[in-house]
């Protein structure tokens, strides 16, 4: 992750690694895709600004809808079913649209394929609000949720390929400040829709909030996406077959792992505080903390497991750390709620972080990086999503967050089990 210091590749004396996650998603291409045709340094201070702000709404779909869904479900009447739905879909779409992100790249550039994401999820923050007559708030639910878990992915795919190319020399800054920015975009989320709820009175309104800073990044990246002149790009083949390395599926199914807890705290952790009679701006406030929790965990553990001769014990400590917190959040005695929310956060945000440095320390080359990142995002976040589905499932079926407790502290052991196993000092 972002300002951490490289740490010696064993596979190379003398080179080195570094644990920023910017693999490019475009490493495949034949003629290389050119940097973005900027006016000076003014124009790539420009452009660093628009990432950032990219990354800055990138995870508020997430838990803006989380910190109002008891007045969504009782406003809008919505069955069971939706829920589950509505919490699951955007994840499992980061997945399925995360290998469409370098075929769209290849034809159109890196920049215009973002400014679209940008415009879809904007519309889709409007849209998803919306109430349509004799039908409800449901299919505009599910339609502005859909796209806005689509315009995520190619966003998540092809962010740290532009930060890669245009900023060879800023690497840890703008890895840090991007990567920075989407913990930011959860912690905006959570923290700020129910009072801007409370303010308003209408939970649409809350919704609707968070297409305005879209809108603004749409506005501001468009004149400089418009003018960059798109070459048509082939897809060469070659180097390592990730699908057919043991390493390689041990580092992706801790991945799949981290996913479902992380994307649970996303959708269910407020729902889960207001469950244990928590008041909705409190829970807001503490998902918040977890989140920035997250964030500092984030910006450490890279750095940490860089500098170790493996991964296994910060791996397997992590993932109990975030398995354990999200069970005590559940099971916990309530006085010691925030402990139990932090330790979450802060096993959360290190989790992450390592399961993505494993893209790093893992891989010999950039284009096994590369590949092994798109195979990490595609089936970690579509198998991923399972997590947010079964926390939904659970609770429709038994009333209650007793049985994903359960599973949490299930998933919590798996995910040191395979992280001390992705963790050895063995590469894809």
């Amino acid at each position: 992750m972002g300002g951490v210091t490289a740490s010696k590749n064993p596979a190379h004396p003398g080179k080195s690694i570094r644990p920023e996650i910017a693999v490019d998603a475009e490493i495949d291409e034949e003629p290389a895709a050119d940097p973005t045709w900027l006016n000076g340094a003014r124009g790539l201070v420009y452009l660093g600004i628009c990432l950032v702000l990219i990354g800055l709404n990138l995870r508020t779909v997430f838990s803006s809808f989380s910190a109002v869904l008891p007045e969504i479900t009782s406003d809008a009447g919505l069955p069971g079913w939706s829920l589950v739905v509505l919490t699951t879909v955007p994840v499992t779409l980061l997945g399925v649209f995360a290998p469409v992100a370098p075929v769209l790249a290849r034809r159109f550039g890196a920049e215009r394929v973002l400014l679209g994401a940008m415009a879809v999820l904007t519309a889709g923050l409007l849209v998803r609000p919306v109430d349509l007559p004799g039908v409800g708030h449901l299919p505009a639910l599910l339609l502005g949720t859909a796209a806005c878990g689509a315009a995520i992915a190619l966003c998540n795919v092809l962010l740290p390929g532009v930060v890669k190319r245009d900023f060879p020399q800023r690497l840890g800054l703008m890895g840090g400040l991007y990567t920075t920015a989407i913990c930011a975009s959860a912690a905006l989320g959570a923290g700020f829709t129910y009072p801007i709820f409370t303010a308003t009175g209408h939970w649409t309104s809350a919704l609707w909030f968070w297409a305005l800073p879209a809108g603004v990044v749409l506005l501001l990246f468009l004149p400089l996406a418009v003018r960059q002149h798109p070459v048509r790009h082939q897809a060469v083949g070659g180097g390592v077959n990730v699908w057919r390395s043991a390493v390689a599926w041990q580092v992706t199914i801790f991945m799949v792992l981290q996913a479902m807890m992380s994307f649970s705290v996303f959708a269910w952790l407020a729902p889960i505080l207001r469950d244990r009679g928590v008041d909705g701006g409190t829970a807001g406030l503490m998902v918040s903390v977890s989140i920035v929790l997250q964030m500092l965990g984030s910006l450490f553990a890279p750095a940490l497991a860089a500098r170790l001769k493996d991964q296994r014990v910060i791996n397997a400590v992590v993932a109990l750390m975030t398995g354990g917190g999200f069970a005590l959040s559940i099971f916990g005695p309530p006085e010691f709620i925030w402990v139990w929310t932090g330790l979450n956060g802060l096993g959360q945000g290190s989790l992450t972080a390592v399961a993505l440095t494993m893209i790093m320390v893992r891989t010999r080359d950039a284009h096994t990086a590369a590949h092994l990142s798109g195979m990490m995002q595609g089936v970690g976040y579509g198998v991923g999503s399972a997590g947010t589905l079964m926390v939904g499932q659970l609770h429709q079926a038994t009333g209650g967050f007793a049985a994903a407790g359960i599973l949490f502290l299930v998933v919590g052991s798996l995910g040191a089990f395979f992280g001390y196993r992705a963790g050895r000092d063995r590469f894809v």
